[in-house]
């Protein structure tokens, strides 16, 4: 799945432009439009933002077009909650120290 094309389609799909989907999650549009120009991945809380502004959990975002279902565990839910609150920094430590496991 490519994360950028999925918000350009949850975009289009409500007719926003990016300003619109950057008032609606609380992010600058600046931000939005860097991950376009320089192909970056926005960090999970940033993409928690997102779901928020579309009215998706983290979940739906990542489900697949062909009607099958993630089903994630209670821990997993957890660590995807403690993750979504952390600064971009924290966050990439916290990917780093996982790598290493």
């Amino acid at each position: 799945m490519n994360v950028l094309d999925k918000i350009v389609q949850l975009r289009m799909e409500r007719n926003w432009s990016e300003y619109q989907l950057a008032e609606k999650s609380g992010l600058t549009q600046s931000t939005i439009s860097s991950w376009y120009r320089k192909n970056m991945l926005p960090t999970i809380p940033s993409l928690s933002k997102i779901c928020d502004a579309f009215g998706i959990s983290l979940s739906q975002f990542f489900l697949e077009d062909d009607g099958s279902t993630v089903q994630i565990t209670e821990q997993q839910r957890r660590l995807l909650e403690y993750a979504a609150k952390l600064e971009p920094k924290q966050y990439g430590a916290l990917l780093e120290f996982l790598k290493t496991l």
